[in-house]
């Protein structure tokens, strides 16, 4: 076993690989960037290094500060969890090449697996049904349109080294193709550091269904059962649960084994998930997930197999030391996503501090985070905070289970999405299983998840009354012996707006960043609509120039925040009569980027 692994990663995952090394006795290296000096990974790592500033593309995912780092630290190891480096498979060659060891499979095996369309052409060897569509990538809107001739609308395009959604992009027509191919490859270079695409035909009512796998350096190939992931919003998970309440037993044998037959074939080694569409009793493979995956923990709650440490044994050269016929499904796990978003808002990211973090507890009840009390929500990465994991002995005992835990879940400061879990599980089609991964985006009832959000949202969180200061305190009294909580808001001198994406007023100021220390102050002028950043984050790209003339819900630009790609729009039409940013600025809540007059 190694003396000591470096993670390539940050926040839950981090401490979830860290806290597997240390039951192994392995000790630990965190890296960090500027805006996560502070982050529950460096708290919890036995030593950590700084990489570059905030933006990922500086620290993150600079492959040469990472093992720098590495070489510092004395590390024999380094594991990449998952997002950023995990899937890149010049960063796992580098690895290899050096004197680390990449726990992870081999980067022929990630270039073979890891990029979609090496991925479709290996399964279809292997036996393993596919979506319909490219085996090779597109790069012009005229090949996207021949697949779309030859299957019909809609299809999909997504990004090769893609994945939670990133980087894919659904085409209804053929007016909407050349746009939303550029969009696809600008998320696959932002995210993945590849601007590669391919192209399949659209499946409209899917369940989305994973299977977990191992496999050793001795050739052994075991997979863990199945995980649901079909509650999705904008293509990204929010709720997995394992086993899947829609297959069959039969169904449930056939993709176990048809993903156990295509990463033997593709001589795969570690831990994986191979991905599934399942429409009318048929499955179709999607892709391969060359790394550990935000919802394995669903997946060690029912066979009670520590998946990060078999990553961390089969990368030190270990032989898996169970049969796939020990493998034995038990009970059900559900896990929620806590993120920091506005649901009744298009789940927009949102940003603030943890004034109080009292997470669930009890029998059944796992809690993956690395934040506490006090800790600063950013908006420079992901919007998941915490991992809400529930485990009981059949699934309808796991969905009361769930309502408990959720219910003891405090949070105050900023919002989450923890109202919109409460509400999925008072939802029929959840309860009953038949939700597919259209029904969160087409289906569900949007007034429903505002109510949600007003029932059992924090008191605190967007409770601001036209851009008014609110300061709440809490009181404990007693009347007639029994006890009361009450809360007094105290409201003060009018705050600068920071909601609603646009305020007029007449010379309005850009606040100073970080990095001009207030410095040549950006001075907006003139009696006019200012568009304002909903949210920190950085500008992937500006729609409008000085003097065009605008309409009311335009596009002005479009704001990277969280790994989440958001269209600022303007109230009312007029003339751009300033644009005071550029595309690749960061910027943050309550800057000004467009005037309008």
């Amino acid at each position: 076993m190694f003396s000591k692994v470096l993670v390539a990663n940050r926040g839950e995952i981090a401490v979830r690989v860290m806290r597997a090394c240390k039951e192994l006795g392995v000790r630990t290296v965190a890296i960090y960037s500027d805006a996560d000096k502070h982050g529950g990974h460096v708290r919890y790592a036995d030593e950590a290094y700084n990489v570059g500033p905030a933006r990922a593309a500086d620290s993150y995912l600079d492959q040469e500060a990472i093992l720098d780092a590495a070489r510092k630290a004395g590390a024999d190891a380094i594991h990449p969890g998952y997002g950023f480096l995990a899937e890149n498979a010049e960063f796992a060659r580098n690895v290899e090449e050096s004197e680390f060891t990449w726990v992870g499979p081999s980067a022929d095996a990630m270039e073979r697996l890891g990029e979609k369309t090496k991925a479709r052409a290996l399964m279809q060897e292997a036996d393993v049904p596919v979506v319909p569509g490219t085996t090779e990538p597109v790069d012009s809107p005229e090949q996207v349109k021949e697949v779309a001739d030859e299957y019909g609308y809609p299809v999909a395009i997504k990004a090769e080294g893609g994945g939670g959604g990133r980087g894919l992009k659904v085409v209804r027509s053929e007016e909407e193709v050349e746009e939303q191919l550029e969009t696809a490859q600008r998320e696959g270079e932002a995210y993945f550091d590849n601007a590669s695409v391919y192209v399949e035909k659209y499946l409209e009512a899917p369940r989305h269904i994973e299977v977990q796998i191992l496999a050793d350096h001795h050739g052994n190939v075991r997979h863990l059962g199945e995980r649901d992931c079909s509650l999705q919003r904008r293509h990204q998970k929010v709720i997995e649960e394992a086993p899947s309440p829609a297959l069959t037993d039969e169904l449930r044998d056939r993709i176990g084994e048809a993903a156990r037959r295509g990463v033997a074939e593709a001589e795969y080694t570690n831990a994986g998930t191979v991905e599934f569409l399942v429409e009318d009793g048929e499955f179709f493979f999607m892709e391969v997930n060359t790394r550990i995956q935000v919802e394995h923990t669903v997946s060690e709650e029912i066979t009670g197999l520590d998946i990060v440490k078999w990553q961390l044994r089969v990368a030190a050269g270990e032989e898996l030391d169970f049969e796939q016929d020990d493998v034995e499904i038990e009970g059900h796990a559900i896990e929620f996503r806590i993120n920091a978003e506005k649901a009744a808002q298009e789940f927009a990211p949102a940003t603030g501090k943890l004034k109080t973090y009292d997470p669930a507890g009890g029998i059944g009840v796992r809690i993956d985070d690395a934040v506490r009390q006090g800790d600063e929500i950013g908006g420079d990465y992901d919007s998941m905070i915490a991992k809400l994991i529930v485990a009981a002995s059949d699934r309808e005992e796991c969905l009361v289970r769930s309502e408990r835990a959720l219910a003891e879940y405090d949070i105050e400061g900023l919002e989450t999405i923890i109202p919109f879990h409460r509400l999925m599980l008072t939802d029929e089609a959840f309860i009953e299983g038949e939700h597919t991964t259209k029904y969160l985006d087409e289906e569900l009832d949007r007034e429903r998840i505002e109510q949600a959000v007003e029932k059992w949202g924090p008191a605190d969180a967007g409770g601001d009354d036209e851009g008014e200061e609110v300061t709440e305190r809490e009181f404990t009294v007693e009347v007639n012996g029994k006890r009361f909580e009450v809360n007094l808001e105290e409201r003060g001198a009018p705050a600068i707006p920071v909601s609603g994406g646009s305020s007029s007023g007449n010379g309005a100021r850009r606040p100073p960043t970080a990095e001009d220390d207030g410095d040549d102050e950006v001075v907006v002028e003139g009696d006019g609509e200012t568009v304002t950043a909903e949210m920190q984050g950085t500008i992937l790209s500006v729609e409008v120039e000085e003097g065009d003339e605008v309409a009311a819900g335009d596009v002005v630009c479009v704001l990277e925040a969280m790994k989440m790609e958001n269209d600022v729009t303007t109230q009312r039409g007029g003339t751009v009569t300033q644009v005071v940013v550029s595309e690749g600025e960061s910027v943050d809540m309550g800057d000004v980027l467009v005037v309008i007059e």
